[in-house]
């Protein structure tokens, strides 16, 4: 009778995650040469769309995905991102570069003083007063003329540079930067869902108040994921101010952002690290190209297709598209 070895489970979820680990860089290495492979500079805009918003979906799985806090308000860490970015580089000169991490603390900074009291919101409340806060901002902001009020700010035109973060003629150095930008916030949310803050948040998720009797600090938890995907969503949105060259407080404050940094997520699985690239692979491209090929017809078709794909898989598949794979692998465990 031959020996059976048996794996032990801390062995085969250390293999497991290596494994994860290997894919993701083996896909980050083959998105690299996309732009080798593509010449329109209208299908390479939708993938560089397409990639910020799996990144910027990422960092609000953070929070709303691992920690179970649905936040309806990134739109106002998005635009601080954004404005910060460019007040600086349009009024004081200050490279992109330095703007990005400024308005990543600022916004981390922001999303702590906001947590304070919104975090002793529970459920919907929460969310009401996440929409009620980017509101606030989004008001702030027309009103501020320094930032130039409801006219924006235009970027001034200059050679193309990487230290500048412009590019007229070449649209494969975003391509690049954004793809750095979703491989850093997927790494790093890979490396906190195993750590003692991921292990807190999805208790906080599933029972707070079983959390906290454990020993875990629930507000301190809630605060720290609002800081990491506060911080990110802010670079994702002084990405966007550099690649559009010109901001004002409908573009980049909408409520429009809010949901579409938290339906990518929704669509392919909450508090997954795939979930969030699956959804805006999915979303994104739809939404651009319905609004390109129908959005002019004055009919409504490519919101109207937009809506019935996010119903259809809502009801189907609540837990999301990646459900359907970790169905087949537990049909195929099984069998």
């Amino acid at each position: 009778m031959r020996d059976v070895v048996t794996q032990s489970p801390v062995a085969g979820h250390l293999a497991d995650r290596r494994a994860q680990l290997i894919i993701a860089l083996a896909v980050f290495a083959a998105l690299a040469f996309v732009p080798k492979l593509v010449s329109d500079v209208y299908v390479m805009n939708v993938l560089i769309l397409t990639l910020l918003f799996a990144a910027l979906s990422q960092s609000w799985n953070i929070l709303g995905g691992y920690c179970g806090q649905v936040s309806l308000g990134h739109a106002l860490y998005f635009g601080i991102g954004a404005y910060t970015t460019s007040l600086l580089f349009v009024k004081f000169g200050i490279m992109p570069w330095v703007g990005l991490a400024t308005g990543g603390m600022l916004a981390a900074l922001v999303a702590l003083v906001l947590g304070y009291p919104c975090f002793r919101l529970k459920g919907h409340y929460f969310s009401i007063a996440t929409i009620v806060i980017a509101e606030i901002g989004l008001l702030l902001v027309h009103n501020w003329d320094y930032a130039g009020a409801a006219l924006g700010i235009q970027w001034p035109f200059g050679r193309d540079s990487w230290w500048t973060l412009q590019f007229a003629r070449d649209k494969a150095p975003y391509f690049y930067f954004v793809l750095g930008l979703f491989a850093v916030v997927w790494l790093v949310t890979f490396s906190i869902v195993e750590s003692r803050w991921g292990y807190w948040w999805r208790a906080v998720k599933d029972n707070p108040e079983a959390a906290e009797s454990l020993g875990v600090t629930v507000f301190h938890s809630k605060m720290a994921a609002a800081g990491v995907s506060a911080f990110f969503t802010a670079i994702g949105g002084g990405f966007y101010a550099a690649f559009v060259s010109y901001i004002d407080p409908e573009s980049v404050m909408q409520f429009r952002f809010s949901l579409l940094m938290a339906l990518p997520a929704v669509l392919g699985g909450v508090g997954s690290l795939w979930g969030p690239a699956v959804g805006a692979l999915i979303l994104i491209p739809l939404a651009e190209f319905t609004r390109s090929y129908m959005g002019g017809t004055g009919s409504g078709l490519d919101l109207a297709v937009y809506g019935a794909l996010i119903m259809v898989v809502s009801l189907t598949r609540p837990e999301g598209l990646l459900s359907i794979f970790d169905q087949s692998a537990r049909r195929r465990t099984a069998s």
